[in-house]
C-alpha cells in the first residue's frame, strides 16, 4: 500500500508541473466525495460533494452536494434520478444553481474491456439568469489490466455537454485519462487527468484539472 500511495503522489505531481507549464491554460483540483448505501440488491442511493479550486488552484470557486436513486433493470441498464445543489462563484460570490436530473447508462464488454454510457438530462433553475435544460453523455472505457494488491486499474472517458437554451449548442468537453484503485473492500479512490474545454462566447477555453475521488460504499 504504501508503494501504490508513493506511485500516485509521483503521479500527482507529473501532471501538475506539466499543467503548470502552460501559461494560456488554468491548472485546477478537483475533489469528488461519494457515499453509496444499498437499498437491495437492484437499488441504492448515493450523496456526492464536490469541490473545485480554480487559478491555478489557489481560488474555491465551486461545490455541488447531491443526492440520487439508482436502480439496475438488467446487467445492460441502469437508471436513476436526483437532486443536485450548486454553488459556483461568480463575481466574487456564490451564486445558487438547483439541478434536478434523470440518467440512463449502458453497460457492456469487449474481450475484457468494460464500458458504459451514461445519458443526463439536467434542468437547471438560476435565481439570477434564465432557467435552461442541459444533456451530457459520458462514455468511459476500462482496461482489462489492474496492477498491484491495490489493483489499480488505467481507463479513458470522455463527455460531452450540450446546452439548450437560447440556442442549442455543444458548449463544454472533458477529456478524462485515470485509474481506479482499491483502498480498502468498502473503499475506493481515483485519480485522474482531465482536459476541459469550455466554449466561452467565440472561442474554446481550455483547463488541465488534477482530479481525486472517494467512494465509500455501505
Amino acid at each position: 500500500m504504501k508503494r501504490v500511495c508513493l506511485f500516485i503522489v509521483g503521479i500527482a505531481l507529473l501532471i501538475t508541473g506539466k499543467a503548470l507549464a502552460y501559461d494560456d491554460h488554468d491548472f485546477q483540483v478537483w475533489n469528488t466525495d461519494v457515499e453509496e448505501f444499498k437499498i437491495n440488491d437492484k437499488t441504492k442511493m448515493a450523496f456526492e460533494e464536490e469541490f473545485r479550486w480554480g487559478d491555478n488552484a489557489s481560488e474555491f470557486f465551486y461545490q455541488h452536494y447531491d443526492i440520487g436513486f439508482f436502480r439496475d433493470l438488467n446487467k445492460y441498464l441502469n437508471l436513476g434520478a436526483g437532486y443536485r445543489q450548486v454553488f459556483d462563484l461568480k463575481s466574487g460570490k456564490f451564486k445558487p444553481e438547483e439541478e434536478p436530473y434523470m440518467t440512463a447508462t449502458f453497460f457492456g464488454e469487449l474481450k475484457g474491456f468494460k464500458f458504459d454510457d451514461r445519458s443526463r438530462l439536467e434542468y437547471r433553475h438560476f435565481d439570477y439568469q434564465a432557467d435552461s435544460w442541459r444533456y451530457r453523455n459520458k462514455f468511459t472505457l476500462k482496461t482489462p489490466w489492474k496492477f498491484t494488491k491495490a489493483q489499480i486499474q488505467p481507463y479513458l472517458s470522455d463527455e460531452i455537454l450540450i446546452g439548450f437554451a437560447a440556442i442549442t449548442q455543444l458548449n463544454e468537453n472533458r477529456f478524462y485519462s485515470g485509474f481506479g484503485f482499491n483502498i480498502s473492500q468498502d473503499i475506493k479512490g481515483e485519480l485522474y487527468y482531465m482536459l476541459r474545454s469550455v466554449k466561452s462566447t467565440d472561442k474554446w477555453v481550455d483547463s488541465n484539472v488534477l482530479g481525486t475521488k472517494i467512494k465509500i460504499a455501505f
